[in-house]
């Protein structure tokens, strides 16, 4: 039998290097690996469907199915995870010290749609009482002008969304005080700067906090088919889950030989231990079991956002195959 050729879009993360540089293979595939920043990656392939597979921005995906676009079918494989108190950027001279002051403020963030701002959103609104409705959000490029949302946004009319102008961007605006804060999983030139500061300047003690009370370790980006090549070839679904699980492992194995002699840091052993104790043996885990709390989670606050209607089953968002696995 011939094996399919499938075309994947996907960051250079530690925990897909191995499909990349050929040590894990997918079986049955010839696996073609393009290395791309994620804004290129989910642009052209939400507007032009270029790749066979690709890492997609979550939010993006969940609120695509929940208007019944049913171009991609996800597999529970997750590619970029991150706790977010660190992405909320402040002027350094700003009289805002707190989340809470947040409320009546103008905020930047690059899409309203983008996982990042959903999770921080929802941390300001569950965590430290500010409401969506109660900011008033602008979009744009933080360092580029011109970008614009790769989802068209319907959204509440209490919720407010302004695009700034096509010759500004959010980083610019926040340092002359145009804006009061800006939301970005990217930090922002002006941080480097020293005009810009985060909002949580010990945001990784509170992060920490967040996940101990919570259990929550959100998710930002997942795997995504393409639904001509999933509907042609059902089999691969679960074969690149697969992949990606042991292209994990393979990463974790190094991060252990990492820990002993291989890196210019006296503590990084102390750091593997310190994730195994906090997450257990898996701190980055696939599959949806494994994941149903803090899919659930996004998807209320995407409601909550206006950004979708009605809420989603966690099931209806992954290829049925890797919903479940074959045991011996």
């Amino acid at each position: 039998m011939s094996r399919v050729r499938i075309t994947l879009a996907c960051w250079d993360y530690d925990r897909t290097r191995a499909l990349r540089e050929g040590k894990v293979s997918v079986e049955g595939v010839d696996l073609i690996y393009l290395s791309l920043p994620p804004e290129e990656t989910f642009w052209r392939m939400v507007r032009h469907e270029e790749f066979d597979a690709s890492e997609m921005s979550f939010s993006t995906y969940v609120t695509l199915r929940a208007r019944g676009d049913e171009r991609f079918v996800a597999i529970p494989v997750f590619p970029s995870r991150m706790f977010r108190h660190s992405a909320i950027y402040v002027r350094a001279a700003s009289e805002i010290q707190r989340p809470e002051q947040l409320k009546g403020k103008r905020v930047g963030v690059p899409e309203y749609q983008m996982t990042a701002a959903v999770w921080v959103r929802g941390l300001l609104h569950h965590e430290y009482g500010v409401k969506t409705s109660d900011v008033e959000w602008f979009t744009g490029g933080l360092e580029e002008p011109g970008r614009q949302e790769k989802v068209e946004l319907q959204l509440p009319a209490e919720i407010r969304v302004t695009p700034i102008a096509p010759t500004r961007t959010l980083t610019e605006m926040l340092e002359v005080g145009e804006l009061d804060a800006v939301v970005s999983a990217r930090a922002p030139s002006a941080l480097r700067r020293g005009t810009v500061t985060r909002l949580f300047n010990n945001y990784w003690e509170e992060e920490e906090r967040y996940y101990r009370r919570t259990g929550i370790f959100p998710i930002m980006h997942v795997l995504v088919l393409r639904r001509d090549i999933y509907e042609k070839h059902r089999w691969v679904a679960q074969t690149l889950y697969h992949a990606f699980e042991e292209a994990k492992r393979f990463a974790m194995r190094e991060m252990e030989e990492v820990a002993a002699v291989k890196v210019m840091h006296p503590w990084i052993g102390a750091e593997v231990e310190r994730l195994r104790a906090m997450f257990g043996e898996d701190w980055w885990p696939y599959g949806v079991e494994s994941n149903r709390r803090t899919v659930e989670m996004l998807i209320q606050y995407l409601q909550e956002q206006g950004l979708i209607a009605r809420p989603l089953g966690v099931e209806q968002l992954f290829a049925p195959e890797t919903l479940e696995r074959a045991k011996v």
